[in-house]
Order: structure tokens, then C-alpha cells, then sequence
């Protein structure tokens, strides 16, 4: 029996150093695709939170923590670190390319039809990929190269997004920061409708009525900035509660054995968002994750839907003048 013994102490010092991986389950786009249903996002954001090199680190964490969806984009300057971290978990045999979902976006200045194919080439040689999981319009908003908003339609950007999907250079297709009317108006006048939409969701802006027509056009809604105001350190003073110190949701966290964070986040998902929270801290982005063994009570989902305040973190108000400005 000492070769039992020898399997079993084996086995134990193993089961101790590997840490455990939570891959997050799928849903399946409306032109076929699987994504997953959480991510990890890449924008350090107007304050950076660290050097863009961080984000290799970051990218290296979630994988290994099982994450297969990251979210970038060209403004953010991250999708050469991107690359980075992905190339290394594919070297090691982590992960296999088909096995990932990589996200990016196309920026404001790139809105004529002429551009779009040009940008999204410009990404895909950042990223070192040959193709891209899902493309997105990152705003309905044109400007030029000095900043200065244009008036180019967002339909003429979307035949564009169109036309790089049927070369194959992206599996799916979708917009960011669109409003209802303008996805109506896309859908109509060119009959393709988004496979994804992403937008700020979090507690102090839920987007009932937005969630709604996108469950009924079967696009699924990627959320950004899931943590909205929850952190004191990163909350505008006019910012609604809660914050993570909250009583009722701190008593919900110690009841499953999470945080607060991560209650948000299972709330976020049980709403049908995917979350893309954002860190490049190994433990937060591990912590992240983490949320895929347990289930809010309809009592804890009425309170946190309680928290909806209709307030907006992200609305770049620089851009109020121009004619598609969605907020």
C-alpha cells in the first residue's frame, strides 16, 4: 500500500499549490458564437492606475485564474499588452487561441467605411492575432484627428464593422455606449443587428429598460465599470450609496463567504450582464472571478436593484454637441 500513500501525498501538496480556476460559463451570441458570460476589462482609465505594462501581468493572472474573455481597445493603449500575456499562457500551453475571446474596439476617429478596415487591422497587428472574437464601435460619436467631433453616421461605421466581419477578420460584431433609438435606427436601416452591446452597468445605473430591448433583440449586454461607486476612495462626492462598506451588503457577502464586490458582480450576472471588471492586482482579478458557486435570494436581488439611481459614471460630456451623442 505504500505506493497508495506516496499517490495521496502527491496529490495533497499539489492540490495545495495549484490554485483553483473558475471559468466562467457562456452564452451564445445570436450569429452562433460562444462568449463568455465575464471578463476581464483593460481600460486604466482617465487617473491610470498603473504603468500600461501592468496590464501583462494582469492578463497572465486572469488567464491562470481562468478567465478566456478580455476586453481592450485602441484608445486604451493596451492591446500590445494584451498580446503580451496571452502569448505567454499560449506558450505555455494554458490556454489554445481558440480557447480565448478578445475584445477590442474601434475608436472615434475611424468612423468613414474607408477607415474601419485600416483600424481594425492596426489592432489586430497590436494584438499579434490574425482575427479578433468581437469588434465594437466604441461610440456613436465621430471626431478627427485633433478631437474635434465630425458628423459622419454611425450607420456608414457600421457598414464598415459589416464588411470587416465578412473578410474574417472578426468573428462578431457590436457598438458600445449606444442609446435605444440609435440601435433601433441601426437595426432598421441596415437590417444587421449587434450580436453585443457594451455599456456602463453597475448598481447606481442598472439600464432596466435598455436590458429589456436588448433581451428582446437577442443582443447581449457587456458591462463596464461593474463597481460603479462602491469604492469611497474612487466615489464622486455626489455619488449615490452604497459603498462597500454598506451594512445590508456586507451582511450578504459573509453570509455566501464573498465580498461585496463579488455579491455585485453575481448580481450583475444574474441580471444577464457579463461583467468586465478591471484590476491588475492578482488577487482582486482572482477574486473577480470567483462568483459561480452561489445564488442571490430574490429578497437580496430587491435590494440591490434598490440601489438604481439612474447614475452614470462615464458620459464624456466633451462630446454633448455632436448630433449622435447618446447620453
Amino acid at each position: 500500500m505504500l505506493w497508495l500513500y506516496l499517490v495521496l501525498c502527491v496529490t495533497s501538496v499539489l492540490g495545495k499549490n495549484t490554485p483553483s480556476v473558475a471559468v466562467a460559463p457562456t452564452v451564445r451570441l445570436r450569429d452562433g458564437n460562444l462568449m463568455p458570460r465575464l471578463g476581464l476589462g483593460t481600460w486604466l482609465g482617465f487617473i491610470k492606475m498603473g504603468p500600461e505594462e501592468e496590464v501583462r501581468g494582469a492578463v497572465e493572472a486572469a488567464i491562470d485564474a481562468g478567465y478566456r474573455l478580455i476586453d481592450t481597445a485602441n484608445i486604451y493603449i493596451t492591446e500590445e499588452q494584451v498580446a503580451l500575456g496571452m502569448k505567454k499562457k499560449l506558450d505555455e500551453g494554458v490556454v489554445k487561441r481558440e480557447e480565448m475571446f478578445i475584445t477590442t474596439k474601434l475608436w472615434n476617429d475611424a468612423h468613414r467605411y474607408e477607415a474601419v478596415l485600416p483600424a481594425l487591422k492596426n489592432s489586430l497587428q497590436k494584438l499579434e492575432l490574425e482575427y479578433v472574437d468581437l469588434y465594437l464601435i466604441h461610440f456613436p460619436i465621430a471626431i478627427d484627428s485633433n478631437g474635434s467631433v465630425v458628423d459622419v453616421d454611425y450607420l456608414e461605421t457600421w457598414r464598415g464593422m459589416i464588411e470587416v466581419q465578412r473578410q474574417g477578420l472578426t468573428n462578431s460584431i457590436g457598438v458600445s455606449n449606444f442609446n435605444i433609438s440609435q440601435l433601433q435606427r441601426l437595426i432598421e436601416q441596415t437590417g444587421v443587428t449587434p450580436a453585443v452591446l457594451q455599456v456602463e452597468v453597475n448598481l447606481n445605473i442598472q439600464q432596466p429598460e435598455l436590458l429589456e430591448f436588448c433581451k428582446a433583440h437577442n443582443i447581449v449586454v457587456m458591462g463596464y465599470t461593474p463597481f460603479g461607486s462602491i469604492f469611497p476612495q474612487k466615489a464622486a462626492e455626489s455619488a449615490p450609496p452604497p459603498r462597500v462598506d454598506d451594512e445590508e451588503l456586507v451582511h450578504i457577502a459573509k453570509k455566501y463567504n464573498k465580498t461585496v464586490p463579488q455579491v455585485v458582480l453575481r448580481y450583475l450576472f444574474e441580471l444577464g450582464v457579463v461583467p468586465i471588471p478591471k484590476s491588475v492586482k492578482k488577487n482582486r482579478v482572482e477574486e473577480n472571478i470567483d462568483i459561480f458557486d452561489f445564488e442571490l435570494t430574490p429578497e437580496e436581488r430587491n435590494l440591490l436593484k434598490s440601489y438604481d439611481a439612474n447614475y452614470k459614471i462615464v458620459n464624456v460630456a466633451l462630446w454633448k454637441d455632436s448630433p449622435y451623442y447618446p447620453f
